[in-house]
């Protein structure tokens, strides 16, 4: 899958483009603050319209703008199709539509375009909180299988209508949900539960070969009877009192986390900087495999500034893992034409200003 042309109006700094994108990417060159990761936003925009970064579509909006749109024209495996957003600050008003046609729902919008980013934050999935493995996992089992994006929008609403009852003291209103919660929350489990058999031994390899000492090991960390639905009533009755207690849904998917050891040491508390990094990257990679594997497509790479830091050897050994497969598109930035590795091998454009040059 690539994307072949982009077009922004009142995007972050970006000067209004309509620029047509190489085959195999592009690395973009430029110092900080002038729009490179800005541009790699952009190309990622249309993966779940919205923001890699996590902003607000109103932070999104050019300074002073009215509003934004961004337009791409993809190719996969159902052929070429023009995917735009369109964004209004006056109402907050945001429109999708995909050749043309408006799409009501975000869901049907997520998809059209499947790309994989990596950014220096990243390293977060190691050693931040467990809410960002949590978004790792949801983000990427959404765009690789459309039955666990519905069950994860179902589980949402049933889980905020839940809490939302829960906080009133609407405690007979509360267990309402209570059927709907497991029925879309198993769904979830279950998934996350397939997926964690098969990243385990990869996780393993991956960190294997980026050099990292001693054994890897990658476990989703859940209550497993909830994998099933008819193990739900018996948890949810157990946690009642704690539930009302607390105002808050104490039992489900929202609750989990993935644990990552090296050498029998969790990866969060004793990791150094560089295994978390290499976790990082790791689990980027199992998330190109999942993806590729899910969708049957080769998703885009874009990779902000990831090769700072690191040695030639390194470099050089992160690229092969993350730039090898044959037929991927690249999107990669960085300061310096020095910070690229040696076999890079894609066109080099220039960034200033929020101007794209040769």
């Amino acid at each position: 899958m690539r994307i072949d042309r982009l077009v922004t109006r009142g995007f972050r700094n970006l000067a209004d483009l309509d620029v047509p994108l190489p085959p195999s990417g592009v690395a973009l060159l430029g110092l900080n603050g002038q729009g490179k990761t800005n541009f790699l936003e952009a190309v990622y925009y249309p993966v779940l319209f919205r923001s890699l970064r996590g902003a607000l579509d109103a932070e999104v909006t050019r300074f002073g703008a009215p509003g934004f749109q961004l337009a791409a024209e993809v190719e996969g495996p159902g052929g070429r199709q023009r995917l735009t957003a369109t964004y209004q600050m006056a109402g907050r008003r945001k429109r999708l539509e995909r050749d043309g046609e408006e799409l009501t729902r975000l869901a049907d919008a997520i998809g059209g375009w499947v790309a994989v980013a990596f950014l220096p934050g990243d390293v977060a999935l190691a050693g931040g909180p467990a809410t960002e493995r949590r978004q790792y996992l949801d983000r990427m089992l959404s765009l690789a299988d459309r039955g666990y994006l519905a069950a994860l929008a179902a589980y949402r609403a049933a889980l905020a209508q839940r809490n939302s009852a829960l906080r009133q003291g609407q405690f007979d209103v509360a267990r309402a949900f209570d059927g709907t919660l497991a029925a879309a929350g198993a769904r979830v489990v279950a998934g996350r539960l397939a997926w964690s058999t098969g990243a385990a031994t990869r996780f393993a390899e991956e960190l294997a070969g980026l050099e990292e000492r001693g054994t890897a090991r990658l476990t989703y960390r859940c209550r497993s009877e909830l994998a099933d639905p008819a193990g739900w009533p018996a948890a949810l009755a157990a946690a009642r009192a704690q539930d009302e207690a607390r105002r808050t849904s104490t039992v489900g998917p929202h609750r989990d986390d993935l644990d990552l050891d090296v050498g029998g040491r969790p990866l969060r508390a004793f990791g150094s900087t560089g295994q978390q990094r290499s976790a990082a990257v790791a689990l980027k990679l199992i998330e190109l495999a999942t993806l590729a594997e899910g969708r049957g497509v080769e998703p885009a790479l874009l990779l902000d500034d990831v090769f700072a830091e690191l040695d030639r050897h390194r470099q050089r050994r992160l690229a092969e893992r993350l730039l090898g497969t044959v037929g991927r598109q690249v999107f990669l930035t960085a300061p310096r034409h020095d910070e690229l590795p040696p076999e890079l091998g894609l066109p080099v454009w220039s960034v200033e200003d929020g101007r794209l040059g040769d």
